[in-house]
């Protein structure tokens, strides 16, 4: 476990309110790690996507960046727009 880690513990272990929105905004940001990847991962640009989504470059960074709140159908089509298929899981 790395300082940042130990840190993160020891805070949520103190203030059960930076937990609950420590964990929620980490997912958010997964979420928006996860979809930049697919597209590097599939040699696409910003640009190219937004054009496949008929959107503009900046509201496919909104997503890769900022993707709170985001849409089902919009993590579907972009998944789609770089070959991936989105799969959900409720555990």
């Amino acid at each position: 476990m790395d300082d940042l880690d130990k840190y993160i513990k020891t805070r949520k272990k103190k203030s059960p309110k930076f937990a609950e929105n420590f964990d929620k905004g980490y997912e958010q940001f997964k979420i928006g790690v996860i979809l930049k990847q697919a597209r590097l991962e599939a040699g696409f640009t910003q640009e190219q996507v937004a054009e496949k989504l008929h959107t503009k470059k900046s509201a496919i960074s909104r997503v890769e960046n900022h993707a709170e709140d985001i849409r089902l159908s919009t993590l579907v089509n972009y998944a789609q727009a770089v070959g991936k298929n989105l799969r959900f899981e409720v555990a």
